[in-house]
């Protein structure tokens, strides 16, 4: 895994980003971020190449969240949400999530819902636990405006985590952000179905991502053009609360896999919906795949389906020598968001809900605690491996 050069702590910094991302600086209407040099092991008469995508859903902060995490008037502390999930969220080479919130500044006020704008800190935090890559498109990205997502871009390049979904130009824009590692490079595109009646200012269409399907064509026609091996498209849709997808998301679905695309990546539900597998048109992979969506990694909706997500694991495999890719395994880890009151105070702790039986991980949890463990990993494995209705 990577460590971080500009920390040498042991726990809360566990992976290097070794970005050539160059300042977001675009080559040719692409920006090109490489992770690693060409790791590639050999197995038999082929070379083969491999690397795992972790992808989790909503990272919100609701005002519960950040009070908890504060130390002070202006300084906050989220690393410690991550503390029992570090394990899980290192696994992936490359970890991507939904950043559901907006940094606009204290001078902007901090607040949760409906509206969000979220400290600097949190940013820092999911740095520090391991995550490589944010989209940035939804329902919340324009929560403090056009300054808000500026801002936002901002703070995620300042802190080493790039982005895609909302943009600083139109040039910005129309660069395709393309992850390379181990000599496996993946497209990523992101949109969403709105922004809370927000609208993105006049001239300006390039602020946000909204789902149009003559753009996302577009837009996916040009990830083709720079030959990546994978096409992702991460989606903001569905229906809030609905663990089945809607027919919205299913037509978005349906279009962008005759479009091209290979993976398919959705959140905004809140809670889980099922994944499956599609035949890819593009060529790049044997089998596409599907989870309409990822639902909560963090957040204060403390109720059943609400207070769980999943990260799921995909390990990608390339055949150096004819270029075709395979998904030789999904690996989804169930996840839960759990509150305590060891000191009278909350702290946010997400836990690796597939691992509720051992009990001696978690003593801290009681025997409900653990019952609720087991019942949201069960949710979650019954949800995603559901069939189509």
């Amino acid at each position: 895994m990577f460590r971080n050069i500009y920390n040498n702590s042991p726990v809360l910094y566990p992976r290097l980003i070794s970005l050539l991302f160059l300042s977001l600086a675009f080559f040719a209407g692409h920006s090109f971020i490489d992770l690693s040099p060409n790791l590639a092991s050999s197995t038999g008469q082929d070379s083969i190449a491999s690397v795992t995508l972790g992808f989790t859903g909503d990272l919100m902060c609701h005002q519960p969240i950040f009070e908890s995490a504060r130390v002070s008037a202006d300084s906050f502390d989220f690393n410690p949400i991550f503390t029992y999930i570090e394990d899980s969220l290192s696994a992936p080479d490359i970890l991507i999530g939904n950043f559901e919130t907006v940094t606009a500044g204290k001078d902007r006020k901090y607040t949760g819902y409906p509206q969000f704008n979220t400290p600097d800190d949190y940013v820092a935090a999911l740095k520090n636990a391991g995550f490589d890559f944010l989209v940035t498109s939804n329902n919340h990205c324009l929560d403090r405006g056009e300054s808000g997502v500026l801002r936002t871009l901002e703070i995620l390049q300042s802190t080493g985590i790039p982005s895609t979904g909302t943009f600083k130009s139109q040039s910005d824009r129309d660069s395709v952000r393309i992850i390379s590692l181990n000599g496996i490079s993946i497209a990523i595109l992101n949109y969403t179905y709105g922004t809370n009646g927000m609208p993105v200012p006049k001239g300006k269409e390039w602020l946000v991502n909204l789902i149009d399907t003559a753009l996302i064509k577009s837009d996916i026609e040009k990830a083709v053009s720079y030959s990546p091996d994978l096409i992702t498209v991460f989606y903001h849709f569905g229906t809030e609360y609905k663990r089945e997808p809607d027919a919205y998301q299913k037509k978005i679905v349906e279009f962008t896999k005759r479009a091209g695309a290979d993976l398919i990546i959705g959140s905004h539900p809140h809670v889980i919906e099922r994944m499956e597998f599609f035949s890819a048109l593009g060529g790049r992979l044997d089998t596409g795949y599907v989870v309409y969506s990822l639902g909560n990694f963090l957040s204060n909706q403390q109720w059943r389906y609400s207070d769980a997500g999943v990260i799921v694991n995909l390990d990608i495999e390339k055949n150096l020598h004819s270029g075709k890719c395979r998904i030789r395994e999904v690996r989804p880890v169930p996840t839960l968001v759990y509150i305590s009151r060891f000191t009278g105070k909350k702290q946010y702790y997400i836990l690796p809900a597939g691992e509720s039986t051992d009990s001696t991980r978690f003593e801290f949890l009681s025997k409900n605690d653990l019952k609720r463990l087991t019942l949201s990993t069960q949710d979650t494995r019954s949800i995603l491996y559901s069939t189509a209705e």
